[in-house]
């Protein structure tokens, strides 16, 4: 009778192990693709910059027209080292200073300036246009150019047309009652349910009031734009 042999388990040769990667080799990679992916984002801001440039001075524009109400022309004054000059230091960009636009008519006469201002909403910073008198802090007219209150509430700041049309003919600094506003030309209607988005627009519009009519005063001493 013959035998058979049985043989249990795998056998053979064991497997041999892949080749590794060495590590330099994944460090590069990884570089390479890090390198490409911010040249990327380079090129892509790049190429959007000059649209988003041109958007931001179209809202500054449609901003400093409305507050001001329309005026025939505006000059451009510049903060440099908390003084205001009509000419901004050479090799500089405009968009590393604060700015004040002055709004003439059309028989050259300055009806007012229209600032940025901003500070602290109930949810993050806001930022508002104000038109106002530097002469008698009277205000001319405010918009909002960005605000992030809470949706139904808050954003009645900006989108409740009431709110901010009072503004106008108010003198700074401006005092937030609850209730209808009195005859005191300082008064202004909080919003109901959006107090404290209320009382935050109206320390920015006293803030920025009372900071830049300061500066305009000082220029106004020494030159007339």
């Amino acid at each position: 009778m013959t035998a058979h042999a049985h043989v249990h388990g795998g056998g053979g040769a064991p497997p041999v192990a892949g080749k590794m990667t060495p590590a330099w080799k994944l460090l590069a990679t990884l570089f390479i693709a890090g390198a490409m992916a911010g040249l990327l984002v380079v090129a892509v801001y790049r190429a959007t910059l000059p649209t988003i440039q041109k958007y931001a001075a179209a809202k500054v524009d449609g901003a400093v027209r409305e507050v001001l109400r329309a005026p025939a022309k505006w000059d451009t004054l510049y903060l440099v080292k908390e003084s205001l000059v009509a000419k901004r230091p050479d090799g500089s960009e405009p968009g590393e200073f604060e700015k004040a636009f002055v709004g003439k008519d059309e028989f050259g006469k300055r009806m007012g300036i229209a600032v940025v201002g901003d500070g602290p909403g109930f949810q993050e910073t806001m930022q508002l246009m104000i038109g106002f008198d530097p002469a008698t802090g009277a205000l001319i007219g405010i918009k909002v150019l960005d605000e992030k209150e809470t949706p139904g509430l808050g954003d009645k700041i900006e989108n409740d047309p009431s709110f901010m049309a009072q503004f106008a003919s108010r003198i700074a600094p401006v005092v937030g009652v609850k209730g209808r506003a009195g005859t005191p030309p300082s008064q202004v209607q909080t919003i109901t349910g959006a107090t404290i988005s209320s009382r935050a627009v109206i320390k920015v519009v006293n803030t920025t009031v009372a900071r830049w009519q300061g500066l305009m005063q000082r220029y106004d001493k020494g030159a007339t734009p």
